[in-house]
């Protein structure tokens, strides 16, 4: 990868929450060519393992087993270059009285606090997150 750039990363790990802390090493390592500030990292791990905890969590239920994928590149947005990062399962979409004890239900906010803007999106093919980084410029 060239420094400030991520041309396309994509990775599909099983829906478990021991995965987690793998997802979140490995999206720490994608991000390297980025030069992001410890904060910067912080907050983009962050939005993500929310996102990705939602699919771990409410996508599938307690007998299947699922996939959760995840997929990032940068692209130039009117003279600056964003990051993207999207969150992808193939289950189905559970309300919270569904799984009133599998979450504390603060992931969107943090989501939208951590990121300059997120997309959800879900339906019978499962659910997608687009998380959107502008990235500081030089």
């Amino acid at each position: 990868m060239e420094p400030g750039r991520i041309e396309f990363v994509h990775r599909s790990w099983p829906a478990d929450p021991e995965q987690l802390a793998r997802i979140r090493h490995q999206l720490a390592d994608w991000l390297g060519p980025l030069e992001l500030t410890d904060a910067e990292i912080i907050d983009v791990v962050l939005a993500v393992d929310e996102a990705v905890s939602n699919s771990v969590r409410h996508a599938y239920g307690p007998e299947e087993q699922g996939r959760v994928e995840l997929t990032l590149w940068t692209e130039q947005d009117a003279g600056r270059t964003s990051l993207y990062i999207e969150v992808a399962d193939h289950g189905h979409w559970r309300t919270p009285a569904d799984t009133p004890a599998l979450g504390s239900g603060h992931g969107i906010p943090i989501m939208n606090t951590t990121s300059d803007a997120v997309l959800i999106r879900f339906g019978d093919r499962g659910s997608r997150v687009l998380l959107r980084h502008h990235l500081p410029a030089g």
